[in-house]
């Protein structure tokens, strides 16, 4: 148990921080999961709806700190590639 003031403050401040990003990054791993399940099933149209939300998400992520903005690129350009590969098939 922390004594000083300081590391009080800061013990709460962490608490908060893991709830708020434990929440936020469950619903980026929720969101890319229906991405590709709509990719598995082969449907273009839900895939690409999903994809505008979890980019969504993963902007608002990755501006909040927490994930890094490469990561979130990274996570969203490789997405976008197998929806566009499975559109011109």
């Amino acid at each position: 148990m922390p004594i000083h003031q300081d590391a009080i403050k800061k013990e709460r401040q962490t608490k908060r921080k893991n709830e708020r990003n434990r929440v936020i990054t469950s619903s980026l791993k929720t969101s890319t999961k229906k991405v590709l399940s709509a990719v598995e099933e082969k449907n273009i149209d839900a895939a690409k709806t999903a994809l505008l939300e979890m980019t969504s998400l993963m902007d608002s992520a990755a501006s909040k700190g927490v994930i890094h903005h490469n990561t979130a690129g990274r996570r969203v350009s490789r997405l976008t590639r197998k929806i566009n590969e499975l559109a011109s098939k």
